[in-house]
């Protein structure tokens, strides 16, 4: 099963930066219900931003490579997420060689803090073990606004 929460990567500086949105709907299942209504689980919210971050390294690595997360130094939620929201997220590399990287991040909705993460610690994996680099570039395409690929 696939889970993407990225709809679009705004803009990507390989090795440095990225940038990507998820547009948030009320019929999506991962919402949890509280008192105040359905609000976006905080675990999400951080896969969303380790979403965009390895989406900045396979980019940066013309998709040779892939993030797997290892640990994550320090988070630090801000606000609730509803549905309709939509998130931005922003992942920077801080340091990177062949075998790992950090990265920090931010979430916000409307220019609004949803949550920071510093010391992002991944693995860096070959990524044909997980999926086809062609079917990655693909993707890729679409995010970035190029539409489909034939």
């Amino acid at each position: 099963m696939r889970f993407h929460l990225i709809d679009r990567i705004e803009t990507c500086a390989p090795n440095e930066r990225i940038t990507a949105r998820k547009v948030t709907s009320v019929d999506e299942t991962y919402w949890q219900h509280t008192g105040d209504g359905p609000v976006l689980p905080f675990g999400l919210a951080l896969e969303a931003l380790c979403q965009a971050a390895t989406w900045l390294i396979m980019i940066s690595t013309d998709h040779r490579l892939r993030a797997a997360l290892l640990a994550v130094g320090e988070a630090t939620s801000h606000r609730q997420v509803q549905p309709g929201e939509v998130l931005h997220m922003e992942a920077r590399i801080e340091s990177m060689n062949e075998d790992a990287a950090v990265l920090d991040g931010t979430v916000t909705v409307d220019g609004e803090s949803v949550l920071e993460v510093s010391g992002i610690l991944c693995a860096l994996i070959d990524a044909e073990r997980l999926d086809d680099p062609a079917n990655t570039r693909r993707m890729a395409h679409q995010l970035q606004g190029g539409g489909p690929v034939g």
